[in-house]
C-alpha cells in the first residue's frame, strides 16, 4: 500500500513558499529527474530522513531503509520541479492513491500561483 508522505508533502509546501522551484512543463521530467546516481549521492550525505522528504509516497510493502520504499518524486534535492509534481500527479490518479493525488493537486495549484 503507498500511503502520503506527510512530511514530503509539507517540506514541498515550505519550498513553494519560499519559491524554490522551477517552472517547467512536463515534459522536462525525464530530463530533470535525479539520475540513480545523484539519488544514491544524496542518500550517502544526507541519510535517509533527508532523502525521504523528496517523495510524495510511502510504499509500506518495502522495507524501511530501501530507497524503493520511497515513490513520487518531485524536485531535484534542491528545488520543487513542477514537471515532477505533474509527473506525480498524473501517476497517483493512475494508480489511484486519492490521498495523494489531492495533495499533489494542491502542490500544483500553488505553483500555478506562483506563474
Amino acid at each position: 500500500m503507498v500511503k502520503l508522505n506527510k512530511q514530503a508533502l509539507e517540506h514541498a509546501k515550505k519550498l513553494v513558499k519560499e519559491k524554490q522551484v522551477v517552472l517547467d512543463d512536463r515534459d522536462a521530467w525525464s530530463r530533470d529527474r535525479p539520475s540513480a546516481e545523484k539519488e544514491n549521492r544524496f542518500l550517502e550525505e544526507y541519510g535517509l530522513a533527508e532523502y525521504q522528504k523528496w517523495y510524495l509516497g510511502v510504499d509500506e510493502s518495502q522495507n524501511e531503509g530501501n530507497k524503493s520504499r520511497y515513490k513520487f518524486p518531485y524536485g531535484d534535492f534542491e528545488k520543487v520541479h513542477r514537471c515532477g509534481i505533474l509527473s506525480a500527479e498524473s501517476r497517483a490518479g493512475q494508480y489511484k492513491y486519492n490521498d495523494i493525488e489531492l495533495a499533489v493537486a494542491h502542490v500544483h495549484g500553488m505553483l500555478d500561483e506562483l506563474a
